[in-house]
């Protein structure tokens, strides 16, 4: 099978053991895949609906999307099918080079339900790297007084894959002075030698041409050489020496580019070339390689660029010093970056809503916050909070989210919009702090019900006043909004003098005018009671109802039967009238003294005088005494009162009653059909 057919093949074996272990993950609440590296863009990594037990219809209509903390969206969602596939082409030596295992992870958004789950991706090792040595050609000086089994270093290969499919093993060609030997550093890593086996001979081979070879563990293997040049010297007697075996710097991450991190330093004994000392960097990773800077000649170290704790905190380079002759020693610099309050804590806002009914219960989620800092330690640590007095809290969720709730009942006639302030603090020193705004409309609920701007209302109108005058306007305002807020008036139901109130007065459906439908009377009505009702537009409407007093005024529209009072006649104290009771027991001729002998007094003096106007009256009682004595008492006669039939004064009245016919001075009585009609109230149009 070809190189390419079986790097297929176990991106196919890859691919079918991510999604049976996605399927097992799923039940967790999170899911895992894995992809090989250098998939190119649009491959697919795995089913989220069918692994999270999802509808695809459901998920469509709710709207779901993909985040990451990472600044680069490696995975997005399938536009069609939802799978999750590669948004880009990853490699892994570029992403993970100083992680074991490089994992990418995202977070799946389901908007509508107001959840997130977590992805993980494994980033799968392919064997797209060959080892490769930083030095193609190493020139080593070598004394030939050196002694056989002596060692010296070789230049070490850097494969930047993963596990088998990254550096396996090391091959020196063949030479009869010379072997290999590879020893294990501390970190496992392997550190070829060259071994001398057999003394040399300047005089009979002043160099020695070798080829070192490097192979990693992929099927196929993968290879890179190294060409190492032996060169056969006078005799040295002294190798540099170190002043420390290790040397440790610490240094903050916004040192300046340039800064002088260390100066390493190593003395030779030997005069001349074999006594002079340079400086190299041995064993370095690619990192170190991009931010270090040795000088060979004073031993500096310098740094090239600005450094970022987020992406490297530690480092670890291995330098050499070695003299004319071929003989070195070698030492360690440990480099400690300290992290620096630089980076502000981010808010993202993951999914939020913009409108909410203020009769939602507490608890209702409104916003989901993903806060992160790239700091670490104390300066990554961050706090959040809600800014102002609001009715809203914010919940810790998993990980590094946030759900922001409702608190309590919310009110929109108190307040119809927020605009809240999620502030986020990280816990250096000073803090750094950063906020994101929320803005928040509250939608009406019919909870209102119309108000009268007055307790009671009451207004006076003139009788005779024309049909369709305006009364009065009530007025009554609600506190809810649109629909819930429109007001119409009617009146309650009623009736005046039998008939219905909607007779007499209407109101206004939109103005709460209140208009009389007809002239008011007031000898006939004088004061109307009403009620009003004003009902909102809510489903259900809310009402409220208001009381209406309406006085009806009087007018000087009736003329009085009017004629001046005759002065000519009194009573002596004996001659006083009072009614046919008051003979006994009481003296003889009192005036009435009460309200009730006194209306009889009235109606008895008038009543006789319409008698005696009467030609065809019966009722007599003889001359004289225009029938008194017959109805009241044959003791009550015409000598006992003056004549009231020119004249009738009724005491307590300003009223007196005028009867031609019987006018004293009159020439001769008029026939008894004669006498002038008596007037009453004037007609009314």
């Amino acid at each position: 099978m070809s190189t390419a057919g079986r790097l297929w093949d176990r991106r196919q074996r890859v691919l079918l053991w991510g999604v049976l272990l996605a399927a097992w993950e799923a039940a967790w609440g999170q899911l895992r895949y894995s992809v090989p590296e250098e998939m190119p863009k649009g491959s697919f990594v795995g089913d989220v609906a069918k692994d999270l037990g999802l509808q695809l219809s459901a998920l469509r209509d709710s709207g779901i999307r993909i985040v990451s903390e990472d600044r680069t969206q490696y995975f997005t969602l399938h536009g069609k099918t939802r799978h999750l596939v590669t948004a880009e082409k990853i490699d892994r030596e570029q992403l993970c080079r100083l992680v074991e295992k490089c994992v990418l992870r995202c977070e799946l958004i389901v908007e509508g339900e107001m959840k997130f789950y977590e992805i993980e991706v494994e980033i799968i090792d392919l064997n797209d790297n060959a080892p490769s040595f930083r030095q193609a050609e190493k020139e080593l000086r070598i004394s030939e007084t050196t002694v056989p089994g002596s060692r010296f270093p070789l230049p070490d290969a850097h494969d930047p894959d993963f596990g088998r499919n990254s550096l396996h093993s090391y091959k020196l060609s063949d030479n009869e002075h010379f072997s290999l030997a590879v020893q294990a550093g501390p970190g496992g890593d392997q550190r070829p030698e060259l071994v001398l086996v057999k003394a040399l001979d300047r005089e009979e081979a002043a160099f020695h041409e070798l080829v070192l070879r490097a192979s990693d563990g992929g099927d196929p293997a993968r290879t890179g050489t190294a060409r190492i040049r032996v060169m056969v010297l006078d005799a040295n007697d002294n190798a540099p020496v170190f002043s420390q075996a290790e040397y440790t710097v610490r240094m903050p991450e916004d040192a300046p580019v340039g800064s002088t991190l260390v100066t390493i330093m190593a003395t030779d004994n030997d005069e001349g070339q074999y006594g002079y000392v340079e400086y190299s960097l041995k064993k370095v990773s690619d990192m170190a390689l991009d931010n270090f800077h040795l000088n060979t000649e004073t031993g500096e170290i310098t740094l090239l660029r600005s450094l970022d704790s987020e992406e490297g905190n530690f480092y670890e380079l291995e330098v050499q010093a070695h003299d004319g002759g071929g003989l070195f020693d070698t030492a360690k610099v440990t480099i400690a970056v300290t992290d620096v309050n630089d980076n502000v804590p981010e808010i993202s806002v993951r999914s939020a809503l913009n409108e909410i009914s203020e009769d939602a219960p507490p608890g209702t989620v409104v916003a989901l916050l993903h806060v992160q800092d790239r700091d670490s330690g104390a300066n990554g640590e961050v706090r959040c909070s809600l800014h102002g007095d609001v009715p809203f809290q914010l919940r810790s969720s998993q990980g590094s989210y946030y759900s922001v709730v409702t608190e309590r009942q919310l009110d929109r006639e108190q307040m119809s919009e927020y605009n809240l302030t999620v502030q986020a603090a990280d816990g250096g020193s000073p803090s750094l702090q950063s906020s994101a705004v929320l803005v928040l409309r509250v939608l009406d609920v019919n909870d209102n019900a119309p108000l009268f701007t007055q307790e009671r209302y009451s207004a006076r109108l003139a009788e005779n006043n024309a049909a369709g005058a305006l009364v009065l306007t009530v007025r009554a305002t609600d506190a809810d909004w649109g629909q819930n807020a429109r007001v119409r008036y009617r009146l309650s139901e009623g009736r005046v003098r039998g008939l219905p109130l909607s007779s007499y007065v209407s109101v206004h459906a939109e103005t709460g005018a209140l208009y009389a439908l007809r002239s008011f009377d007031y000898e006939e009505v004088r004061e109307v009671e009403l009620w009003v009702r004003a009902e909102d537009g809510g489903s259900p409407a809310l009402s409220s109802n208001v009381s209406v007093r309406l006085v009806i005024v009087d007018e000087n529209d009736n003329a009085p039967q009017q004629a001046q009072p005759n002065t000519d006649w009194r009573f002596s104290q004996t001659q006083r009238p009072g009614t046919s009771g008051s003979q006994n027991g009481e003296e003889a001729g009192a005036w009435p003294n009460n309200q009730f002998d006194t209306e009889m007094l009235q109606a008895m003096i008038l009543a006789s005088a319409n008698e005696a106007a009467d030609g065809n009256s019966t009722l007599g009682g003889g001359n004289g005494t225009m029938g008194l004595s017959a109805r009241y008492g044959p003791q009550f006669t015409l000598q006992h009162v003056p004549d009231y039939r020119q004249n009738v004064y009724i005491p307590g009245s300003n009223a007196t009653l005028t009867n031609a016919a019987g006018k004293r001075d009159a020439k001769n009585a008029a026939p008894a059909g004669g006498n002038k009609k008596k007037s009453g109230k004037k007609e009314k149009k």
